[in-house]
């Protein structure tokens, strides 16, 4: 979805980035604009939203559809959609015009729901470029019934996806501030989120010689999150804590974090730790009490029984 001649959409976006002109993104923006309107949306209404010439409009949608940056339907009317790629761009340029990014670099990391890149900033200072992709497999599912574009879903695709961006970026900035070990975040633009770089690898890859002090980190963050930021990460996992070269953590993907005060806080706080005690347990043979853990996060004790939490505060 959203590729052509065997590029990602990101790859296909920044290599258009170095192409489009402005009346290009005049098109771009009114389709994006229209697709909350238009399962297909009409030239017609393309050339009005512009504010282009007729035929400079077909000139334009001929060239991004060459560029692989939108999807051309042919029905009972002519309409356009953007494709994934065609997102990326809008989103990328405006980064790159507010100067957030000058240059992109390789993958990170592909997975179900958001794409992560590495790129630089004009300072010279290397980042991650988050894409969220919330639906991408449901779309692929739909593009193999049918042709073109089910009504609601390519749509449906791009709104959960601006959504979770925003969502997260705003847990981000709550973590950050309050002491969590989170990548910091810098920029947001529709469905895509610029962080300071991640480097390492998932404590599920991890071989560790000292888990007991990587464990206390861990309950330590979360306990920062809920009692210092009011949030819970609400899908934590060995896959979203990254062991970094030195030792520390890192906490990401933070799109489905709630509040201390949503009704199932506390059921998703309890989760959380959870997934994490029963991970060293298995994995390490650690064993921690989950109703101790859990008073630990939320503040109600101090320490944890056979985990030192060093000089770190625990307020």
């Amino acid at each position: 979805m959203g590729t052509a001649g065997g590029l990602s959409a990101v790859e296909i976006a920044v290599g258009a980035l170095r192409a489009v002109e402005p009346e290009d993104l005049r098109v771009l923006r009114a389709i994006e604009e229209l697709m909350a309107r238009y399962e297909h949306v009409p030239v017609d209404a393309i050339v009005r939203a512009s504010g282009l010439h007729p035929r400079e409009v077909s000139y334009r949608l001929d060239r991004l559809h060459e560029m692989g940056l939108i999807r051309r339907w042919i029905g009972p009317y002519t309409g356009y959609v953007l494709r994934m790629a065609g997102h990326d761009l809008l989103a990328l340029h405006a980064l790159v015009r507010s100067d957030v990014l000058e240059a992109f670099g390789k993958p990170l990391g592909v997975g179900k729901e958001a794409d992560v890149y590495d790129a630089l900033t004009p300072d010279g200072r290397r980042v991650a470029v988050k894409f969220h992709r919330l639906g991408r497999t449901s779309f692929r599912q739909t593009k193999r019934v049918r042709s073109y574009t089910r009504e609601g879903v390519w749509a449906d695709w791009y709104i959960r996806s601006r959504a979770a961006a925003k969502k997260e970026f705003t847990a981000l900035k709550l973590a950050f501030s309050s002491g969590v070990s989170v990548p910091e975040p810098l920029a947001r633009n529709r469905h895509v989120i610029v962080m300071s770089m991640i480097e390492g690898s998932e404590l599920a890859d991890v071989e560790l010689l000292d888990p007991e002090p990587v464990l206390a980190d861990v309950l330590l963050n979360v306990r920062k999150a809920y009692t210092r930021a009011g949030i819970i990460h609400a899908d934590l996992s060995e896959f979203n804590i990254i062991i970094r070269p030195d030792g520390g953590i890192l906490i990401i993907d933070w799109p489905q974090f709630v509040y201390k005060d949503h009704p199932n806080a506390l059921d998703l706080l309890r989760r959380d730790v959870l997934n994490v005690l029963g991970f060293f347990r298995r994995k390490f043979a650690i064993a921690i009490e989950g109703d101790v853990a859990l008073d630990f996060v939320t503040g109600l004790r101090s320490d944890v029984p056979g985990l030192h939490f060093g000089g770190s505060s625990t307020t």
